[in-house]
């Protein structure tokens, strides 16, 4: 933000096998507030310190605006600030739980929480254009006037720097010559749905030629899982499947790789396609949340129906077979996204909206 904007970062911390993004923080010399008690799974002990803690931070910040992000720092920030008189409430909605994470009635419990909470709001933000839809027609969270949407943005340009450097290392690193390497980055859990990269994995292999290999980036809950299922797959199929845990330079370890896949059941902007594209990969997808706006289709990569591993694997297959279509498609990633996700825009994006909503308070 500019210097005509004083802020303060107040967090929680990640969950047991969720990387955190402290380092980020770090490198931009940003040092934020960490509440210990703020974690993602509801509980109503830690979540009563957590949000007296966040009442006496804001009490003695005296904020002119309170701006939440993610489901629990947004329900518990928000209220603390609307029990504080702050004058302007807003929240960011990067994806949603109205679909594919919990049963139709905990779904309806969130959704009557988080409408609750939006009527609280001086503003709702969208990602994507698909999103805002979701919010006020499908899971009517808040009225249209009250949802804008202003698209994420990032430091890109590390992405897409030094490429052929970075790949040299990354190939290196991981014994890598001629192959294909394929990556799959995110937590391990049941909404991005590794078991249909894997089904895809195995449909691809046994149709395929080239050497590829496949790289699970990331870790979580259903890792056990997950391994048991890949050591059966190594059997039948002699598929390289390797796991990393999390990978902090995602940047250069993208470089390396020539497929990025993301097989999710529900996202919000999946923040993994953007980086691959930054660094001119093509990408197989899932057609959830707000992808769409970010992945050209059949130029930057392919979009298939959710849950559908026969079509997956049938774009899959298609990248790895075809070098030309491959490159072709990592050409166009950089300059489609250069801009449209760009830090600076969203500063900017950000900074109008802030005095529009501060106006509205004189």
């Amino acid at each position: 933000m500019s210097d005509e904007f004083e802020t303060l970062l107040v967090g929680g911390l990640p969950e047991e096998g969720e990387a955190d993004s402290l380092h980020i923080l770090e490198q931009y010399g940003v040092k934020p507030m960490l509440i210990e008690e703020m974690q993602r799974n509801p509980n109503f002990f830690s979540d009563r310190k957590a949000l007296k803690k966040i009442k006496a931070i804001i009490k003695e910040y005296q904020p002119d605006i309170v701006h939440t992000h993610a489901a629990k720092a947004g329900a518990l920030g928000r209220k603390a600030a609307a029990d504080c008189g702050v004058p302007v409430i807003l929240h960011t909605f990067h994806g949603h739980v109205f679909h594919s994470y919990f049963n139709k009635f905990k779904t309806e419990i969130f959704r009557q929480i988080e409408k609750r909470l939006a009527s609280k709001s001086s503003g709702i933000i969208a990602i994507s254009d698909i999103q805002k839809d979701e919010l006020v027609n499908v899971f009517k969270i808040a009225p249209e006037h009250k949802v804008k949407v202003i698209p994420l943005g990032f430091d890109l340009n590390p992405f897409h720097e030094n490429l052929v450097e970075k790949r040299g290392k990354v190939r290196t690193e991981y014994h890598l010559t001629d192959e294909i390497a394929v990556a799959i980055v995110g937590r391990l859990a049941p909404i991005k749905n590794h078991d249909l990269f894997l089904e895809a994995v195995k449909l691809t292999q046994e149709k395929t030629k080239q050497k590829l290999v496949f790289f699970i980036v990331g870790d979580g809950e259903l890792r056990d899982e997950l391994e048991a299922k890949v050591n059966v797959l190594k059997s039948e199929t002699g598929a390289d499947i390797r796991f990393t845990s999390w990978i902090r330079d995602i940047k250069t370890f993208n470089a390396g790789m020539d497929i990025i896949c993301l097989t999710s059941n529900n996202e919000g902007t999946p923040v993994s396609l953007i980086e691959a594209q930054a660094t001119n990969k093509p990408v197989v997808t899932t057609d959830v949340g707000g992808v769409r706006d970010i992945v050209l289709e059949g130029e930057t990569g392919f979009i298939v129906p959710k849950g559908d591993s026969l079509a997956f694997a049938e774009k899959l297959l298609l990248l790895t077979e075809n070098k030309e279509l491959r490159n072709r498609m990592s050409e166009k990633g950089w300059g489609f996204i250069k801009d449209t996700f760009h830090y600076a825009r969203l500063v900017k994006d950000m900074e109008e909206y802030y005095k529009e909503l501060l106006a509205l308070k004189k």
